[in-house]
Parts: C-alpha cells; sequence; structure tokens
C-alpha cells in the first residue's frame, strides 16, 4: 500500500514530498497457521486413502480366508459388474442410489435430533449441577438398554412415522455426543473462568465466552463419530420400524436370494460412511490448526 504525506508551501499550496509504502504480509503466526492447516488437509487425505485401500484389502482378504461359495460372498468386482457392466446395472444403480438417499435423508433426521439434544443437554448441565444430576442418570439409562429392546415403545409411542427416525436415529448419537461435548465444555481453565468473574461475568459469559472455544476439540470429536451412528441409527429404524431404504429393503433381499444386491447395499454404505467420517475430519484438522488448536482423538 502506498500512501503520499503532502508538506504545505509559503504560497499556500502543498506538494507530496514523503512517500510512504508499506507493504502488508502475513504474521509468522499466521503463516504457521495457514502451513499446518495444509498439512492436516493433506494429512487427512492420505489417512482417507489409506482407510479405503485397507477396507478393500481386508473384504477381499476375508472372503479368501473364509473361502464362501461365491453364490453367498460377493467380492468387489461382482459388486463393480453388478453396478456397472451387468445389463440391468442402469436399473441396479437406481434401485441403490434410491435406497441409499432415503437412508440418507433419514441419517441427517437423527443426526440433528441427537446433536442438538446433546448440545442442549451439556449446555444445561455446565449451567446447573442440578439439571446434570436430574439428566444425567436418564441418558446412561437410554445407553446402557439395547435400542431394539426399546424399539418396540418408541414405535408403540411414535407409531411408523418419521419422530421414530428421529428418536433412534438420536438416541444413537445423543449419548456419545454428550458426553464429548459435556467433557470440553468442562475442560476451560479455571484461570480464565476467574479472570472474566473479576470482571463481572456470570454464568452465560463464562459458556459462551470460555468454554465455548475451549471445546471446540470436543465439539468436532463429537460431530465424528455422530456420522456413522447417525447412519447406524437409520438402518436401524428402516429395519424394525418405517421400512424403505437401506435397512428396510434388506429384509427383501434375503428371503428372495439377491446376495448381489445385498452386498452392493452394505458396501455403499459402509463406503458413504467412510467418505462422510473422513470428510468431516478433514474438516476438524483444517480448521483446528487454523486456529492453533489441536484435534481430541480421545473418545
Amino acid at each position: 500500500m502506498t500512501g503520499a504525506v503532502e508538506t504545505p508551501t509559503p504560497g499556500g499550496s502543498s506538494e507530496p514530498s514523503v512517500e510512504v509504502r508499506l507493504s502488508e504480509s502475513p504474521s509468522p503466526a499466521r503463516r504457521t497457521m495457514t502451513r499446518n492447516a495444509l498439512k492436516a488437509l493433506w494429512s487427512g487425505l492420505l489417512t482417507f486413502v489409506l482407510t479405503i485401500v485397507t477396507v478393500l484389502v481386508l473384504w477381499v482378504g476375508a472372503l479368501s480366508v473364509l473361502d464362501i461359495s461365491p453364490l453367498i460372498a460377493k467380492g468387489p468386482v461382482d459388486v463393480w459388474n453388478y453396478l456397472f457392466t451387468v445389463p440391468a446395472a442402469e436399473a441396479n444403480r437406481t434401485m441403490i442410489l434410491g435406497n441409499l438417499w432415503t437412508t440418507l435423508g433419514n441419517s441427517a433426521i437423527g443426526f440433528i435430533a441427537g446433536l442438538v439434544a446433546a448440545m442442549a443437554a451439556a449446555t444445561a448441565f455446565q449451567l446447573s449441577k442440578g439439571v446434570e444430576a436430574a439428566l444425567m442418570p436418564v441418558a446412561m439409562l437410554l445407553r446402557s438398554v439395547p435400542l431394539v429392546a426399546m424399539a418396540p415403545v418408541i414405535i408403540l409411542i411414535f407409531g411408523r412415522t418419521t419422530w421414530t427416525v428421529a428418536v433412534i436415529g438420536g438416541i444413537v448419537v445423543l449419548f456419545p455426543a454428550l458426553v464429548n461435548i459435556a467433557f470440553g465444555l468442562k475442560s476451560a481453565p479455571k484461570q480464565m473462568n476467574d479472570l472474566l468473574e473479576v470482571y463481572g461475568g456470570g454464568p452465560w459469559a463464562k459458556l459462551t465466552k470460555v468454554a465455548f472455544p475451549i471445546s471446540l476439540p470436543a465439539f468436532f470429536a463429537a460431530v465424528r463419530i455422530s456420522v456413522p451412528g447417525a447412519i447406524t441409527g437409520a438402518l436401524l429404524a428402516e429395519w424394525l420400524a418405517v421400512g424403505g431404504g437401506i435397512g428396510g429393503s434388506i429384509n427383501g433381499y434375503i428371503p428372495s436370494a439377491q446376495f448381489s444386491a445385498l452386498w452392493t447395499s452394505v458396501i455403499v454404505i459402509t463406503v458413504v460412511s467412510l467418505v462422510l467420517y473422513n470428510l468431516v475430519q478433514i474438516v476438524e484438522d483444517v480448521v483446528l490448526a487454523r486456529m492453533g488448536m489441536h484435534p481430541q482423538r480421545t473418545l
């Protein structure tokens, strides 16, 4: 950026006498954070590629070791042929993708319901110990009772509707997200809270100005583990209650011996789960590296 300083002359006119040049360059700290963000991006992409390769190796290796009949067990080539080379490939893709979009829609419902409930509960726990003492046993109960055992009661209350999808998916997401977010909110240094109290800050100020920023790694960890949890909850809800999607279609594939469709459905939802999980992890690594923070890898 260039600027000129004008000096008045005896005649009343002014003319530029000094020219100042200011060059704007990023600070060393900003360059370091940008470099860390790029490093985190490439590291996340490499991890994603290695994950896909590992899954393929385990898939092929398990079929070779277990020596299952090719009529039942399908490998990567069989799935590829089912989707792209057989005469009915286009119809197969349409069916599988239709079921996939239904399952992802149900997963989004459970993911949002569970994560919002976890955020609300963790915030309430942070503001009131009494609320934590009252609600934490309920969360522990939901976690300890098998969801398959609770499903008939949930279906009886909410029917075979979207509400059942939200409740079942939300229960799967709620507890691990709640534990991570609550732990993150409680990890704020006491000195920072004490400083805020000195300046007149109350519980809400401590929460918004200290606890929330400090808990960002824990929040990303909660989102990361909630993605496959939400998909699992959607599959379970489709299988037990609402039907449709990949979870509901599996009930028809097994009795009719459509093993290619069965394996393809399982592989497609598995790959999508891995893609979404690693995508969230990459975003997490880049954002936290950009902010000079470290991701939370322990659950």
